[in-house]
This record gives C-alpha cells, sequence and structure tokens, in this order.
C-alpha cells in the first residue's frame, strides 16, 4: 500500500477541522492562536502534497515555496498575536476571550 494524494489531503482536512474546531470553541486567547497555527500547518501539508503529486516525475517547487510564504505569515501572526494578548493581559489580566472587550471603557 503506498501513500497518495488521497492519504495527505484526509490529513489536512482532519487538521483542519480540528483548528477550526479549537479556534471556535476554546476561550483562550493563546490556545485560539496555537489553533490557528494548525490550521495553516494543514494548509501547509495540502500545499505541499499538491505540488508533489500533481506532476509525477518532475521536480515541481511551486507548493514548497507557498508553504515557506505560509511559515513566515504565521510566523509574524504569531508574534504580533502573542504581543497583543502581553498588552491585553496586562490591562486586563486575563486571556480569556470572552472578557475581553477593549471598545468598552
Amino acid at each position: 500500500m503506498s501513500i497518495g494524494l488521497e492519504h495527505y489531503l484526509v490529513l489536512s482536512a482532519i487538521l483542519f477541522c480540528i483548528g477550526m474546531y479549537g479556534a471556535l470553541v476554546k476561550r483562550n486567547a493563546v490556545v485560539i492562536l496555537m489553533c490557528i497555527e494548525i490550521m495553516l500547518n494543514a494548509a501547509n501539508i495540502a500545499l505541499v502534497a499538491f505540488s508533489r503529486f500533481l506532476v509525477p516525475g518532475t521536480v515541481v517547487l511551486e507548493g514548497q515555496v507557498f508553504a515557506i510564504f505560509v511559515i513566515v505569515v504565521a510566523a509574524a501572526e504569531a508574534a504580533v498575536g502573542l504581543a497583543i494578548i502581553m498588552a491585553v493581559y496586562r490591562t486586563r489580566k486575563t486571556v480569556d476571550a470572552s472578557e475581553i472587550d477593549l471598545m468598552k471603557g
């Protein structure tokens, strides 16, 4: 039994669904950021899988290049997100997403 494109896409879909469920259900802002990272990694798996399996026999690196861009954006998102969470924690003393209502006085 060989591992084909379908296996990678199923793995990617499962990871994406787990990440989306966590981002929608969890209240802790750090956990929400981690779930978004899981969703981005699921997209990376799909990009690299498509790159590997769509043109067999040739070396096509578009999927890997896109995955590198996604990793860079994810790192920037994590840095900015953690900075915002730290700033909110300093003022509100909580990272509970339902408690963060900065528009109110």
